[in-house]
C-alpha cells in the first residue's frame, strides 16, 4: 500500500514549514559560507533531507533511499550526459583554435564586452533554451564567454541571469505542455498568458545583465543595443506565443534579438551613431593575434551543435529516436510507494517513478554527435577524441558527485512532501496569493532546478487555490512557470553546471552571492506584476479566462 503524504506531521503549520525548509537552508548555507567543498556540502544537505523525510515527515526508509537513488540518478543522465559533452566539444574547439578566431571576430564586430555578454549570454543562450535546456545554455554561454575574457564568475553569472526569459517557454515549450499536462487547462491559454507575463521582463533582461556589469556608468553607452535586444525579444515572445503555441517561442525570439543587435551594431559602426565610449573591464582581453583559420571554418563547431540541436529536440526525432531505443525502470521502493494528497491535488494519487534512459534522443547525445563530427571535420583523430573526452569526463569527477548529491536532495524532499507543505504555506496569503504565488514556482525551481519540475509540483496546487480565490486559473498556473524562471539562476544544479563549465571548482559560493540578489529582486517585481494583472482593472484584458 502507497504511503499517504502528511503536510503537516507536526500538527502545526509554522512547525512543520520550517521543519520542511532545514535542507534547503542548511544546503545554502554551506554554500553562502564557502568552507567547504560544493560536493561536501551537497552530501550533508542530502543527509539532512533525509533525516527530515524519515523522522520529520514520516517517509518509509526504502521509499527515501529510493527517492535519493532516483535524483542522483537523473544528476547523471541527463544533467551530467549533457554537460561532459558540452565541455568536450568545447575542449575541441579551443584546441583546435577556432575559440581563438571567434574571439577576434568578436573583438572586431562588437569589441565592447557588454555586447557580447548581449549576444552570448542572452540571445544565443535563450535560443540553446528553445531547444535544448535541462542546463545546456548556461554550460554553453558560460564556457563561451571565458573564452572571450570574461571572468570565470562574470561568465557564470551574467549567464545565470540571462537564462531567465526564455526558460518558461524552453525545450519547445515543455514548462507550459507540462502544465496542461499536470493541470488540464488549455496549452494555447496557459502560452497566451504566460506570452503576457514575461515580456515586460525578456525587455529589460539584457540591460540587467549590463548593469551587473558595471551599473548604471556600464549601461550609458550601450543603452540602444541593450534596449534593442529586450524589445525585439519580448515583442516576438508574446506574439509567437499568443497566436501560435509555447513550441517556436524562444528560437524565434531569439534569432529576431540577435537580428536586432547586429542591426544596431552595424548602424553605430557606419558612423550614424556611436555607441562604444568603451568601459574597460580588467578581465577583457582586447588584443587578440589573428589567426590562420578560416573565419567560416572557427564558426563550424556552434553551427554543427545548433543544427543537431534543432534537430535532436524537434518532436518527430524525439519520437523516433526513443522508438529505437527508450527503456524505462520502475525505481526500487519508490515507483507506487508514495501518494500525493489534497489540496496539493484533487485526489489521492499514487506516484509513478521511473527512470528513463532515452539515451538517443538524450540533448547530451545529440551534443556528443556534434561534437564528433566537429572532431572530423576539423582533422582530429579518433583517438585524440577518445584522449579528449576521458580527460573532461575524469576533471569533472566532483562536479558528477555534486549535481547526484543536490539532485537527490531535491527528490527527497519531493517525495517526502515537504515541497508541498512549503508550498501550501504561501497559498495561505489571501489577497496576497498573486505575490506569493509567483513566489511558490520561484522555490519550485529553485529546489527541483527545473521550471517543468516545479509545474509538476505545484501545478495542480496554483489552479485549485486560484479557483477558491476567485482568480483565474491560468494567470496563476502561468504564474508559477514564469516566477519559477527568476528561481533558475539559484538552483544548485544550475549554479554547480556554471562552475563546472567555467573549469572553476570551488566558485559555486561566489556565483551564488552574484546572482542572489538578482533572482530575489526580479521575482518579487514578477510577483508584483502578478498582482497588478489579478486585481487592476485596466489591465484585466490581458488575464486569460
Amino acid at each position: 500500500m502507497a504511503w499517504p503524504q502528511n503536510y503537516d506531521p507536526f500538527h502545526n503549520t509554522v512547525v512543520s514549514t520550517a521543519v520542511a525548509s532545514i535542507p534547503i537552508l542548511v544546503l545554502l548555507g554551506l554554500l553562502a559560507l564557502g568552507r567547504l567543498k560544493s560536493w561536501t556540502a551537497a552530501g550533508i544537505g542530502l543527509c539532512t533531507a533525509m533525516v527530515v523525510a524519515i523522522w520529520g515527515f514520516g517517509m518509509p526508509i526504502p521509499a527515501a533511499a529510493g527517492a535519493a537513488l532516483y535524483g542522483a540518478g537523473f544528476g547523471l543522465f541527463p544533467v551530467g550526459w549533457i554537460i561532459v559533452n558540452v565541455l568536450f566539444l568545447h575542449e575541441l574547439t579551443v584546441k583546435s583554435g577556432c575559440f581563438s578566431v571567434i574571439r577576434q571576430q568578436l573583438a572586431e564586430f562588437a569589441p565592447d564586452p557588454r555586447i557580447q555578454a548581449i549576444l552570448v549570454a542572452f540571445c544565443f543562450g535563450a535560443f540553446v533554451e528553445g531547444v535544448a535546456g535541462f542546463g545546456a545554455p548556461v554550460a554553453i554561454t558560460a564556457a563561451l564567454m571565458v573564452q572571450l575574457g570574461f571572468s570565470p564568475l562574470q561568465a557564470s553569472g551574467l549567464s545565470l541571469i540571462a537564462n531567465t526569459a526564455p526558460v518558461a517557454f524552453g525545450s519547445l515549450g515543455i514548462p507550459i505542455v507540462t502544465l496542461h499536462q499536470v493541470t488540464g487547462l488549455d496549452t494555447l491559454k496557459l502560452s497566451s498568458m504566460a506570452g503576457r507575463e514575461l515580456p515586460l521582463f525578456s525587455a529589460i533582461i539584457p540591460a540587467w545583465i549590463v548593469l551587473a556589469m558595471g551599473g548604471f556608468r556600464a549601461l550609458r553607452d550601450v543603452w540602444l543595443t541593450a534596449a534593442t535586444a529586450g524589445v525585439v525579444f519580448g515583442i516576438v515572445q508574446f506574439i509567437v506565443s499568443n497566436f501560435h503555441g509555447p513550441w517556436l517561442v524562444d528560437s524565434a525570439a531569439a534569432v529576431a534579438s540577435m537580428t536586432g543587435v547586429i542591426f544596431v551594431q552595424k548602424w553605430a559602426r557606419s558612423g550614424k551613431r556611436v555607441e562604444n565610449r568603451h568601459l574597460v573591464f580588467p578581465h577583457q582581453q582586447h588584443e587578440i593575434p589573428k589567426q590562420p583559420m578560416s573565419r567560416a571554418k572557427a564558426w563550424l563547431p556552434w553551427i554543427l551543435l545548433t543544427a543537431v540541436i534543432l534537430v535532436w529536440g524537434a518532436q518527430p526525432s524525439k519520437a523516433f529516436l526513443d522508438g529505437i531505443s527508450s527503456p524505462q525502470f520502475p525505481v526500487p521502493a519508490l515507483n507506487r510507494a508514495v501518494q500525493r494528497m489534497p489540496p496539493v491535488v484533487s485526489a489521492p494519487k499514487e506516484e509513478v517513478v521511473e527512470f528513463r534512459l532515452n539515451w538517443l534522443s538524450a540533448t547530451g547525445t545529440g551534443v556528443l554527435l556534434a561534437g564528433l563530427v566537429t572532431g572530423a571535420a576539423l582533422r582530429i583523430t579518433p583517438r585524440q577524441m577518445l584522449r579528449t573526452w576521458g580527460q573532461t569526463a575524469y576533471s569533472l569527477r566532483g562536479s558528477f558527485l555534486t549535481i547526484a548529491g543536490m539532485m537527490a536532495l531535491g527528490n527527497v524532499t519531493k517525495y517526502s512532501g515537504a515541497d508541498a507543505t512549503l508550498g501550501l504555506a504561501l497559498s495561505k496569503t489571501g489577497v496576497f496569493y498573486p505575490l506569493f504565488g509567483t513566489l511558490l514556482g520561484w522555490v519550485g525551481v529553485a529546489l527541483t532546478g527545473s521550471d517543468t519540475a516545479s509545474n509538476v509540483l505545484f501545478g495542480s496546487l496554483q489552479r485549485i487555490t486560484a479557483e477558491q480565490l476567485g482568480l483565474s486559473p491560468y494567470l496563476m498556473t502561468s504564474a508559477n512557470s514564469t516566477g519559477g524562471v527568476m528561481g533558475k539562476m539559484i538552483d544548485a544544479q544550475s549554479i554547480v553546471i556554471a562552475g563546472v563549465a567555467t573549469r572553476s571548482p570551488g566558485i559555486e559560493p561566489k556565483i551564488l552571492r552574484f546572482v542572489f540578489f538578482h533572482s530575489v529582486i526580479l521575482v518579487v517585481l514578477m510577483g508584483l506584476w502578478i498582482t497588478l494583472l489579478a486585481y487592476w482593472p485596466p489591465i484585466h484584458w490581458l488575464v486569460v479566462r
